[in-house]
Protein backbone atom coordinates (compact mmCIF):
# COMPACT_ATOMS: atom_id res chain seq x y z
CA UNK A 1 0.00 0.00 0.00
CA UNK A 2 3.03 2.51 0.70
CA UNK A 3 4.17 2.08 -2.23
CA UNK A 4 0.96 2.65 -4.50
CA UNK A 5 1.43 5.78 -2.51
CA UNK A 6 4.48 7.17 -3.19
CA UNK A 7 3.99 6.11 -6.59
CA UNK A 8 0.82 8.22 -6.97
CA UNK A 9 2.29 11.17 -5.12
CA UNK A 10 5.71 11.04 -6.63
CA UNK A 11 5.29 9.64 -10.31
CA UNK A 12 2.73 12.22 -11.46
CA UNK A 13 5.51 14.70 -11.28
CA UNK A 14 8.90 12.80 -12.81
CA UNK A 15 9.06 14.48 -15.84
CA UNK A 16 8.53 18.26 -14.59
CA UNK A 17 11.36 17.05 -12.09
CA UNK A 18 13.26 16.24 -14.58
CA UNK A 19 12.89 19.57 -16.54
CA UNK A 20 13.75 21.65 -13.32
CA UNK A 21 17.06 19.50 -12.60
CA UNK A 22 17.77 19.93 -16.14
CA UNK A 23 18.00 23.72 -16.02
CA UNK A 24 19.52 23.41 -12.20
CA UNK A 25 22.76 20.95 -13.78
CA UNK A 26 22.33 22.26 -17.63
CA UNK A 27 23.00 18.98 -18.41
CA UNK A 28 20.37 16.00 -19.35
CA UNK A 29 22.46 13.30 -18.22
CA UNK A 30 23.61 14.66 -14.42
CA UNK A 31 19.52 15.57 -14.41
CA UNK A 32 18.99 11.93 -14.78
CA UNK A 33 20.96 11.26 -11.97
CA UNK A 34 19.82 13.94 -9.96
CA UNK A 35 15.84 12.79 -10.03
CA UNK A 36 17.22 9.22 -9.66
CA UNK A 37 18.54 10.76 -6.11
CA UNK A 38 15.84 12.32 -5.07
CA UNK A 39 13.55 9.30 -5.91
CA UNK A 40 15.92 7.25 -4.26
CA UNK A 41 15.43 9.86 -1.34
CA UNK A 42 11.93 10.46 -2.04
CA UNK A 43 11.02 6.94 -1.06
CA UNK A 44 13.38 6.64 2.02
CA UNK A 45 11.63 9.55 3.65
CA UNK A 46 8.13 9.26 2.15
CA UNK A 47 6.92 7.71 5.90
CA UNK A 48 7.80 11.31 7.33
CA UNK A 49 6.26 13.45 4.61
CA UNK A 50 3.40 15.71 5.76
CA UNK A 51 0.32 16.61 3.80
CA UNK A 52 0.84 19.69 1.76
CA UNK A 53 1.92 19.97 -1.90
CA UNK A 54 3.25 16.71 -3.15
CA UNK A 55 4.93 18.19 -6.19
CA UNK A 56 6.52 21.05 -4.13
CA UNK A 57 7.66 18.47 -1.58
CA UNK A 58 9.50 16.29 -4.79
CA UNK A 59 10.66 19.24 -6.21
CA UNK A 60 12.08 20.33 -3.43
CA UNK A 61 13.99 17.32 -2.96
CA UNK A 62 15.29 17.21 -6.50
CA UNK A 63 16.91 20.46 -5.80
CA UNK A 64 18.46 19.51 -2.30
CA UNK A 65 19.80 16.24 -4.46
CA UNK A 66 20.94 18.46 -6.98
CA UNK A 67 23.20 20.61 -3.99
CA UNK A 68 24.28 17.46 -2.00
CA UNK A 69 25.86 16.34 -5.94
CA UNK A 70 27.47 20.00 -5.82
CA UNK A 71 28.61 19.52 -2.25
CA UNK A 72 30.21 15.99 -2.84
CA UNK A 73 32.17 17.21 -6.37
CA UNK A 74 33.19 20.85 -4.70
CA UNK A 75 36.09 21.87 -6.69
CA UNK A 76 35.58 19.27 -9.77
CA UNK A 77 34.50 20.34 -12.89
CA UNK A 78 31.63 22.67 -13.63
CA UNK A 79 28.95 20.98 -15.26
CA UNK A 80 28.09 21.63 -19.24
CA UNK A 81 25.22 23.34 -20.95
CA UNK A 82 22.85 21.69 -22.57
CA UNK A 83 23.36 20.40 -26.45
CA UNK A 84 21.55 23.25 -28.11
CA UNK A 85 21.09 20.18 -31.19
CA UNK A 86 18.55 18.66 -28.46
CA UNK A 87 16.26 21.17 -28.85
CA UNK A 88 12.85 19.88 -30.02
CA UNK A 89 12.31 20.23 -33.51
CA UNK A 90 9.65 23.17 -34.57
CA UNK A 91 5.94 22.15 -36.18
CA UNK A 92 6.19 22.35 -40.01
CA UNK A 93 3.33 24.58 -40.10
CA UNK A 94 5.45 28.02 -40.02
CA UNK A 95 7.29 28.82 -43.16
CA UNK A 96 11.64 28.33 -42.98
CA UNK A 97 12.46 31.74 -41.74
CA UNK A 98 9.47 31.74 -39.04
CA UNK A 99 11.31 28.35 -38.04
CA UNK A 100 14.64 30.20 -38.11
CA UNK A 101 13.54 32.57 -35.94
CA UNK A 102 11.72 30.51 -33.44
CA UNK A 103 15.03 28.41 -33.16
CA UNK A 104 17.09 31.05 -32.35
CA UNK A 105 14.73 32.74 -29.99
CA UNK A 106 14.59 29.28 -27.90
CA UNK A 107 18.20 29.54 -28.28
CA UNK A 108 18.81 32.80 -27.09
CA UNK A 109 16.24 32.67 -24.57
CA UNK A 110 17.30 29.57 -23.30
CA UNK A 111 21.19 30.45 -23.16
CA UNK A 112 20.35 34.01 -21.41
CA UNK A 113 18.48 31.81 -18.38
CA UNK A 114 21.33 29.45 -17.89
CA UNK A 115 23.41 32.71 -17.77
CA UNK A 116 21.66 33.56 -14.43
CA UNK A 117 23.14 32.85 -11.02
CA UNK A 118 21.67 29.57 -9.69
CA UNK A 119 19.14 31.24 -7.04
CA UNK A 120 17.64 33.52 -10.13
CA UNK A 121 17.92 30.60 -12.36
CA UNK A 122 15.73 28.09 -10.07
CA UNK A 123 12.77 30.81 -9.04
CA UNK A 124 12.41 31.37 -12.33
CA UNK A 125 12.12 28.17 -13.85
CA UNK A 126 10.10 27.14 -10.87
CA UNK A 127 7.65 30.33 -11.90
CA UNK A 128 7.66 30.66 -15.52
CA UNK A 129 8.29 26.95 -16.50
CA UNK A 130 6.84 24.37 -13.90
CA UNK A 131 4.43 26.88 -12.96
CA UNK A 132 4.38 26.82 -9.22
CA UNK A 133 3.12 29.40 -7.09
CA UNK A 134 5.05 31.55 -4.74
CA UNK A 135 4.26 30.27 -1.73
CA UNK A 136 5.30 26.64 -3.36
CA UNK A 137 8.92 27.86 -4.66
CA UNK A 138 9.08 29.36 -1.46
CA UNK A 139 8.86 26.29 0.15
CA UNK A 140 10.97 24.36 -2.36
CA UNK A 141 14.26 26.65 -2.07
CA UNK A 142 13.32 27.59 1.65
CA UNK A 143 13.42 31.05 1.86
CA UNK A 144 10.52 33.48 2.70
CA UNK A 145 8.07 34.55 -0.36
CA UNK A 146 9.55 38.20 -0.19
CA UNK A 147 12.96 36.80 -1.30
CA UNK A 148 11.37 34.35 -3.70
CA UNK A 149 9.17 37.94 -5.36
CA UNK A 150 12.80 39.75 -5.12
CA UNK A 151 15.25 37.52 -6.49
CA UNK A 152 12.03 36.51 -9.36
CA UNK A 153 11.60 40.42 -10.16
CA UNK A 154 15.99 40.18 -10.18
CA UNK A 155 15.56 37.19 -12.83
CA UNK A 156 13.52 38.92 -14.68
CA UNK A 157 15.47 41.59 -15.05
CA UNK A 158 18.64 40.47 -16.11
CA UNK A 159 16.95 38.19 -18.33
CA UNK A 160 15.28 41.64 -20.27
CA UNK A 161 18.26 43.08 -20.12
CA UNK A 162 20.61 40.06 -21.97
CA UNK A 163 18.01 39.87 -24.51
CA UNK A 164 16.87 43.23 -24.81
CA UNK A 165 19.42 44.75 -27.88
CA UNK A 166 21.64 47.53 -26.72
CA UNK A 167 21.24 49.51 -29.49
CA UNK A 168 17.69 49.94 -31.26
CA UNK A 169 18.81 49.45 -34.94
CA UNK A 170 20.62 46.21 -33.54
CA UNK A 171 17.14 44.37 -33.66
CA UNK A 172 16.30 45.70 -37.46
CA UNK A 173 16.87 42.96 -40.18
Amino acid sequence: MAARAFEATVLPHLDAAFNFARWLTRNDAEAEDVVQDACVRALRYFPSRRDGDPRAWFFAIVRNAWYSRIARRSGSRGTRSIDDTRIEPLDQGPDPETQLLSKDTVVRVRGAIEQLPVEFREVLVLREIEGLSYREIATVVRVPIGTVMSRLARARERLQSTLTPADPMESLP
